[in-house]
């Protein structure tokens, strides 16, 4: 099946159209005044001898020259000549000529990698992303598809996200070789005594500022025959020691609770890694939390929030999300910019990357070409390209047309010499 031809720009066809008739015209009075000039001096000797045998010799050449552009389109004169007419014909050895041109001398990894060495793409990027309005245009760019694209995410697809692929994942994964090894890991690094210095801190600080809170918790599970007086005695001194209490963890590092809580997560990580029943233990909490009905509730939830969060801070061009992107943005791009480092080693890595994507699918982008040709139809491929380089090509008439009158005065004056 063939296709029939896009004409992306009628107008500058058009204009391809008019330039290429003026050029056969020129081309064709060339030949029109060399076959009057030979008419005119038939027969004539001397100069004029000279003037024949040059526009005889032009008339020769304008016509071999017009046959031989013609017959790269059609037929000429419509006559079925051999080896005429090569484009309609020969159009799918033409298409896979091609690719194997583009293949073997645009798709080479050592043409590639020096082309995009040679335009220092990291350098010239980041020299453009330093300028602060075209980061800021990167950003709002950026904000518009990102609010574009978290509008689009509708809450079913979250829903299905979470039921049909997060969970039946999270389902089918074992969590306790990977709660273990986190545990072991985060305790061997030292990892949680900064989570455990603020739960410290923070709770000693909401002691202090909620003491009626606190004894009236206590004060209700006291037991109903214990005089008031009593109870506020003992829910005031369990308040002032526990206070104490987590002052003495506050500010000690080597606390005998830090230390209890360090032994307390090594063996859990432990058991979690080698003991069966903890293991299981845990497998069962995970499949009983995936199971509970609040599970999706609450994924759409976090995802509503984390949404309208993300939304107004992309929302406000000038707040703090905005604002602190741009200054990145714009660091980044001054070390690109500046950093001969960084440059040949993104260099590197963008031109490895350009190596392999052509290396993987070059033969797939060239056969495009061969496959794209294969299905035009032959006479209108023909005109298409007639009218691309037709013009170009009419100057091949006229220096033959030029070309064959000196050569014709130049063997008249040899003929005359001998």
């Amino acid at each position: 099946m063939t296709l029939p031809l896009v004409t992306p720009a009628p107008e500058a066809d058009a204009e391809r159209r008019r330039s290429l008739r003026r050029m056969r015209s020129v081309a064709l009075g060339l030949l029109v005044l060399a076959a009057v000039v030979y008419v005119l001096t038939r027969d004539s000797t001397g100069f004029l001898g000279y003037v024949n045998a040059g526009a005889e010799a032009s008339m020769v050449g304008a016509i071999a020259d017009w046959f031989a552009v013609t017959a790269l389109f059609r037929h000429p004169l419509g006559l079925p000549v051999p080896h005429t007419a090569l484009i309609p014909r020969r159009k799918d050895d033409l298409g896979r000529g091609l690719e194997e041109f583009v293949g073997e001398n645009f798709l080479q990894p050592g043409i590639i990698t020096e082309r995009v060495q040679s335009a220092e793409p990291t350098r010239r990027f980041g020299a453009w992303l330093a300028h602060p309005a075209h980061s800021a245009r990167v950003v709002a760019e950026g904000s518009v598809l990102a609010r574009t694209a978290l509008s689009k995410i509708e809450d079913r697809h979250v829903v299905e996200l979470v039921e049909q692929v997060l969970v039946p994942r999270f389902r089918e994964e074992p969590i306790a070789p990977v709660l273990g090894t986190f545990v072991v890991e985060a305790v061997r690094d030292d990892l949680h005594h900064g989570l455990v210095d603020l739960a410290v801190s923070e709770l000693h600080d909401w002691l202090v500022v909620n003491h009626e809170t606190f004894t009236d918790i206590l004060a209700e599970r006291a037991p109903w025959w214990a005089p008031p007086k009593l109870n506020d005695a003992v829910t005031s001194r369990l308040h002032s020691e526990a206070v104490r209490w987590l002052v003495d963890i506050r500010d000690d590092p080597q606390h005998r609770a830090r230390a209890a809580l360090d032994s307390l997560l090594a063996r859990l990580g432990d058991d979690l890694l080698h003991d069966e029943t903890t293991a299981q233990r845990a497998e069962n909490l995970k499949l009983r939390l995936l199971e509970h009905p609040q599970m999706v509730a609450t994924g759409v939830s976090l995802w509503k929030g984390l949404r309208n969060v993300l939304r107004d801070a992309l929302a406000d061009p000038e707040g703090a999300l905005a604002t602190r992107v741009r200054d990145e943005l714009v660091r980044l791009g001054t070390q690109m910019r500046d950093d001969t480092a960084m440059q040949q080693r993104f260099d590197r890595v963008l031109s490895d990357a350009t190596v392999f994507v052509v290396e993987r699918y070059g033969q797939e982008v060239t056969s495009v070409i061969t496959q794209t040709i294969e299905r035009w139809d032959g006479k209108e491929a023909a005109e298409r390209i007639e009218l691309h380089v037709g013009r170009d090509l009419q100057f091949i008439r006229i220096n033959g047309t030029v070309v064959g009158g000196l050569v014709g005065v130049l063997i008249h004056a040899a003929s005359h010499f001998l």
